[in-house]
């Protein structure tokens, strides 16, 4: 196991392309096994704690405490308090509507990471628009009249998925170690847990896994998806400059689709995929292209 999160050899955009097909296939066993079926406020706590339970033998408790507490913060947000907000959208919009507002998340990347670093610099944020237009092509099916509300609750998903993931890229750059960041990264399921357990306790229902297959997705969607994912994607984010960091997270919106239409039959319109994740692939390249030309590639 600790072979897997220390290997050396791997590019760094690998680490997000896997996470990025290892979710899609999660978001499918979510709404087709579990939405509806299992109290969703248990589902999210029961993820985190297999999770933190996943990286708990490789903790080392003695860190810098600002850098502890950072670490718990970026989990707080990007797992504990965005999974409440995505799941209160669901209540005010339909679903195509939560997906349409999520493609956002790639300009806040952006631009989050450099008012960290007090600059700006445009060529990200253009390469993270044409990466939200892609997504667009894909997921846009008309908006109903009433949506405002839901649109704010869905940006504050966006805004604590981003912070997460630029404030997790961050820390690392302000305290660099040779120390693995398997051994750090408990930390960061920690301040999830934090955040989850008394929203399950004082909100979630009567309402658990009745099979054992459902019972099977939860332990792969914690140990997998929220353990080995979680970790990978954030250590994925340390090694790409931002602008391929803001990319990767709509890449997922063409390979969620393209997982469900092959496994599961779902509807898809095949055009639109093609041309929207051809845009986003394309955002990929320009993104490359600009940093070579601009700088050595360097910004990690």
């Amino acid at each position: 196991m600790s072979a897997i999160f220390t290997n050396e050899h791997t590019s760094p955009m690998s680490y997000l392309v896997f996470v990025t097909l290892l979710w899609a296939f999660s978001f499918s066993l979510i709404g087709v096994y579990l939405a509806g079926s299992v109290d969703s406020y248990f589902s999210v706590f029961s993820r985190i704690v297999l999770a933190a339970l996943l990286f708990a033998p490789f903790l080392r408790w003695r860190q810098p405490a600002r850098l502890a507490a950072g670490l718990m913060l970026c989990g707080a947000l990007q797992l504990g308090i965005m999974y409440l907000f995505y799941y209160q959208s669901f209540l005010l919009l339909t679903v195509p509507e939560v997906l349409i507002f999520t493609v956002l998340t790639p300009v806040y990347v952006t631009l989050i990471y450099d008012l960290l670093h007090r600059r700006f610099r445009p060529g990200y944020l253009f390469t993270a628009v044409l990466a939200v237009l892609g997504a667009l092509i894909i997921r846009f099916n008309g908006l109903t009249g009433d949506y405002l509300l839901g649109f704010v609750v869905v940006q504050g998903a966006n805004l604590c998925f981003a912070l997460g993931q630029v404030g997790y890229k961050v820390l690392q750059e302000r305290y660099p170690t040779n120390e693995p960041q398997h051994h750090r990264f408990g930390y960061f399921y920690l301040g999830a847990l934090l955040v989850v357990t008394p929203v399950w306790l004082g909100l979630g229902q009567d309402q658990y896994p009745a099979t054992s297959l459902q019972w099977s997705i939860l332990l792969w969607l914690g140990l997998g998806a929220s353990g080995l994912g979680y970790f990978l994607w954030n250590k994925g984010a340390t090694l790409v400059n931002a602008g391929a960091l803001a990319i990767m997270n709509n890449a997922l919106v063409p390979a969620g689709l393209l997982v469900n239409l092959l496994i599961w039959n779902r509807d898809a319109d095949l055009l639109r995929l093609a041309l929207g994740g051809a845009l986003i692939l394309a955002s990929l390249w320009l993104n490359e292209a600009l940093i070579k030309v601009s700088r050595p590639a360097s910004d990690r």
